[in-house]
């Protein structure tokens, strides 16, 4: 897969004929894989290079900053869902002021006519673009006519209410991860450097790696979660996440801790990859260090029971 960063002006495809599919993608949930199979069915079809063309950072992070969105995938994370599903080509548009500040003609002939050259355009029926969004799909159709692309828009996913980027950031928010996973199509994922704490696992005989989350992610609720952990997207092993500020040890800001089970190995500086499987508890405040302790290996006896394991705490 290829990955083009920047502006269009700067991007060099490789001169192959191409379907496109347009979107921020954040989360690459089931409403965009349902965006991006038609997309790959189209492209396969008519012999198109499938691509996808999204923008870092979002949009709202721009336009209106005090409402950008906490994000459900990074930009790294999302490159590599969508190559995962087929996607030979993304088109990072840098996403500034003066993008912003661009009418949907010129977005549309800077990338999608322009820079990529697209003879098929893939959307979801909801999409906006240019401007205050003032691009919608009907136009979209218009200036396909006119310069030579056509435009398909799929309609939106769900029986109930639509599969959206912002209902799950609310389920994540609330700490509902099978309803969050089931939204996703996978497990929710964050990403953090493993970074020094400041010991107190390993003193009450529980280590646990400290993670760095980048800011503006989308983190669970406080609480305890059953989740995998893993160094690369292949590795996933059995964790007890604890996310919150310690009460316990009056702790402050909020921390991403993982103990992984049955591991001993040395995490630190590396990235680590966590993907929750379901929320065990809410996060409180114990009145000793021991009975915090007698609470941690009962979660982690449940998180063994929930990956079919025996449902013992650790020794």
């Amino acid at each position: 897969m290829r990955v083009l960063r920047g502006r269009p002006s700067t991007w060099a495809p490789n001169g192959a004929s191409r379907a496109i599919a347009v979107g921020v993608f954040d989360g690459v949930h089931l409403g965009h894989r349902h965006v991006l199979g038609v997309l790959r069915e189209r492209a396969a079809v008519s012999g198109l290079e499938p691509g996808v063309l999204t923008f870092d950072p979002h949009p709202l992070a721009v336009v209106i900053p005090q409402r950008a969105p906490a994000m459900l995938t990074g930009l790294g994370h999302r490159i590599e869902l969508l190559g995962g599903l087929g996607v030979e080509l993304v088109a990072v548009l840098e996403f500034d002021d003066a993008v912003r500040g661009w009418s949907p003609a010129t977005f549309v002939t800077e990338t999608i006519a322009g820079a990529l050259a697209a003879e098929l355009v893939v959307v979801g029926e909801d999409f906006r673009f240019g401007r205050d969004r003032t691009g919608h799909v009907g136009l979209l159709r218009e200036m396909g006519t006119a310069l030579g692309f056509e435009t398909e828009v799929v309609p939106l996913v769900g029986e109930d209410s639509p599969v959206s980027s912002t209902r799950i950031r609310e389920m994540i928010a609330a700490g509902d991860m099978t309803g969050a996973a089931s939204a996703l199509g996978r497990p929710h994922e964050l990403w953090g450097e493993v970074v020094a704490g400041e010991g107190r696992g390993r003193s009450i005989g529980i280590p646990t790696a400290n993670l760095a989350i980048p800011r503006g992610m989308a983190v669970p609720a406080a609480g305890v979660y059953a989740a995998t952990a893993g160094r690369s997207a292949d590795e996933a092993l059995p964790a007890v996440v604890n996310i919150g500020t310690r009460p316990t040890f009056d702790g402050e800001g909020i921390t991403v801790e993982a103990h992984l089970l049955d591991f001993d190995e040395d995490l630190y500086g590396g990235t680590l990859r966590l993907r929750f499987i379901a929320r065990i508890r809410d996060e409180r405040r114990f009145e000793t260090a021991e009975t915090l302790v007698e609470q941690i290996h009962r979660d982690i006896a449940q998180a063994r029971a929930l990956f079919g394991g025996a449902a013992t705490a650790d020794s």
